[in-house]
């Protein structure tokens, strides 16, 4: 569960909360923000503007999509490391056909995919291709559902303006009632109140978050590649170590190097 997302989803909600409060008369200011035909104007009218926008599988995906950003991906690269590492021992040590026993224990397919390759003598330069052609289409198949909830981030304050029109037109059709005049311009505000809030606190933020499960994956599946392609190369395994290495933050790489770089 990615705290960061929670933590600030509910703080941000706790500030308008809080403000509503000690700026509009206690409680009773935060209810005078609630409204039911502003909020299905805001939420329901921009989701429906977001299937024009997408592909019908895209836009009923958006939920599950949302859904990741509450859990935080893990691709263990230190475990990732390591196993390459093994690899390369292994391969200068018996060969690279000796590899092919180890395949069927791998969890991840990309590296499987990748080794399979070494294995049956294809050429670094097309393995090179395959590969990246793959990681390619992953990040397209990822920009589509963050391009996505931009697009929705960006409908939403429109739907909100476009409740505003109609709460201004409602007041001023009807001037002399004078009891219109409230509801309808209260509407005209929230309504536009509701489409930021949509965007701002939630739906871009979930997109800005996706990015980075993308980058982060991209940096893995990197790596993988250049530790596919050293050990067929046949490179020093000391040397394919801090290549790997490379890719890791300072800390997770200060927990390997004693291992993998002693001497």
């Amino acid at each position: 569960m990615d705290l960061a997302t929670i933590v600030g989803i509910v703080g941000a909600f706790g500030m308008l909360i809080f403000t509503a409060i000690n700026t509009a008369g206690g409680i009773s200011g935060l209810i005078r923000l609630l409204n039911l035909p502003s909020f299905a104007l805001v939420i329901v009218g921009s989701y429906f503007a977001v299937m024009v926008a997408n592909k019908w599988s895209t836009a009923l995906g958006a939920f599950s999509v949302i859904r990741r950003t509450f859990s935080v991906p893990s691709y263990n690269e230190q475990a990732i490391i390591q196993k390459l590492v093994a690899f390369s021992e292994k391969a200068r040590r018996e060969g690279l056909l000796a590899l092919e026993d180890e395949l069927e224990d791998l969890d991840d397919e990309f590296m499987k995919k990748g080794l399979r390759l070494v294995v049956d003598g294809t050429d670094q330069v097309i393995i090179r291709d395959l590969m990246e052609l793959e990681l390619n289409q992953m990040q397209q198949r990822h920009a589509i559902n963050i391009n996505m909830l931009n697009g929705w981030a960006a409908l939403a304050p429109g739907f909100g303006m476009m409740g505003t029109v109609i709460g201004l037109v409602n007041m001023l059709s009807n001037l002399e009632d004078k009891a219109s005049i409230g509801p309808n311009m209260a509407m005209a505000l929230i309504t536009t109140l509701y489409g930021s809030i949509i965007a701002n606190t939630t739906v871009m933020p979930w997109a800005k978050k996706l990015q980075g499960h993308d980058s982060y994956e991209t940096i893995v599946k990197e790596m993988i590649i250049e530790g596919i392609l050293s050990i067929q190369a046949g490179e020093n395994t000391r040397i394919l170590a801090m290549k790997l290495l490379a890719f890791l933050n300072p800390t997770l790489r200060k927990q390997l190097e004693n291992e993998l770089l002693k001497d």
